[in-house]
């Protein structure tokens, strides 16, 4: 898989972005230079000037990189498989501090999948942060429910942030524990 790690990049039109770890939303201007230090899930961290920022799949365009197709559900595909295909976008969200996804992360405490009455579905997700104070909570929350939202046949995704129980390492996969250093 390839991060895009330190490369070099021009901001080459208006685009939002958020800082990194504040959360403070920012519009990052036409010429602005810096590197990638992250690219996974579809999402970029950038560094600019001593600062990091967080610039969503969408505007990928905006530093010439590629965006990510949005997945697709095959149209005979069961419950089962619809389930798989929301874990599996949930697992493109990464914390733009730590190069490792929610899921394995272990932020991620349920997710329910509703079928209604004409064949659309709701998502209701549980999910948690590493920190409580973490300024990057609201854009983590988002960024769940934007990739659950574009799954087809999905009504409405709601991503509900909770503390209880309280996050920790052993709530985190045992890949991510071998990554992290944290066995």
């Amino acid at each position: 898989m390839r991060t895009h790690q330190n490369q070099p990049f021009v901001v080459q039109r208006e685009t939002k972005a958020v800082m990194v770890p504040a959360g403070i939303d920012v519009t990052l201007k036409p010429g602005q230079a810096g590197y990638i230090t992250q690219a996974l899930g579809g999402s970029f961290t950038l560094y600019i000037d001593g600062n990091l920022f967080r610039l969503a799949g969408e505007n990928a365009d905006a530093i010439g990189q590629e965006i990510v197709k949005p997945p697709e559900l095959a149209p005979d595909a069961t419950l089962e498989d619809l389930k798989a295909l929301i874990w599996a976008q949930m697992a493109t969200c990464y914390d733009p501090e730590i190069p490792i996804n929610i899921v394995d992360l272990g932020l991620v405490y349920a997710c329910d999948v509703t079928t209604n009455g004409d064949g659309t579905h709701d998502v209701d997700v549980k999910m948690t942060l590493t920190a409580p104070g973490c300024g990057m909570g609201e854009v983590l929350v988002e960024d769940v429910k934007e990739k659950v939202g574009i799954i087809p046949t999905i009504r409405e995704a709601l991503v509900e942030l909770v503390f209880d129980p309280p996050w920790n390492q052993s709530m985190m996969s045992e890949a991510a524990r071998l990554q992290t250093g944290m066995f």
